[in-house]
Formats: C-alpha cells, structure tokens, sequence
C-alpha cells in the first residue's frame, strides 16, 4: 500500500487572492490573501506572505503579515520576521524575539473549562 504524501496547497509571491480559502489540506502563502482562510491543516506565510482576513486552522507559522483575527486550535508560532495586527485565540503560542504583535490573545483554555475565579484579598 502506497503511503499518501500530505496535499499542500502553494501561493506563489506573484499571486494575489480576493476571496476565501476554505479546505483540509495544508496551504503555503507567499503571495496576497485579501480573505478568509479557514482549513483543518497547518498555514504557512512565508515573509514575503499577506493575509488580510480572519483566519481559522489547526496550526500556523507566520514568517510574513497578517491584518485580522486567528484561531489555532494547536499552536501559533510568530517568527522574528512577522508582523500580525489582530486576535489571536490559540492552545499553544510561541513568539520570537522581533516579530511584531499588536492585539489581544487567549490561550490554552479548553471550550468547556469553568471560568477561573478572581482572587479576594483578605483585609
């Protein structure tokens, strides 16, 4: 039996997209997205990569910039190179040194975890 090689969807830097990207495969992004990815596998924007557009997927890498909201439902990585303006809601979240992140961020908690209660100091 023949072992299935992972699909890999490539943008290449000369390639721009208006529109949504919906699909289960892996997608690699060296060009333009001006719309919304959602896939089950992993993104990857490379630096010369654009994103402008919610975002939803397993996991990314993000070497490039993206304008919009994420959710990961694995792990994030920011590398030093990125640029990323918006929310980001991820199990697992690295961010290298230099890599430029301007939003808010909620990580690691489970959809069906109680609140976390607020700490009452004793007077």
């Amino acid at each position: 039996m023949a072992i299935k090689e992972q699909e890999i969807t490539q943008i290449s830097n000369t390639i721009t997209i208006k529109g949504d990207i919906i699909g289960k495969s892996d997608v690699r992004v060296a060009g333009v997205v001006n719309g919304s990815i959602s896939i089950d596998g992993e993104l990857i924007i490379e630096k010369s990569g654009h994103i402008e557009g919610e975002i939803k997927t397993k996991s990314a890498v993000i070497a490039g910039s993206v304008k919009g909201n994420i959710d990961c439902s694995e792990k994030l990585i920011l590398e030093n190179t990125s640029q990323f303006v918006g929310n980001i809601k991820t199990k697992q979240l690295i961010i290298q040194e230099g890599a430029m992140f301007q939003g808010n961020c909620q990580m690691g908690v489970p959809q069906n975890a109680a609140p976390i209660r607020e700490v009452k100091e004793k007077a």
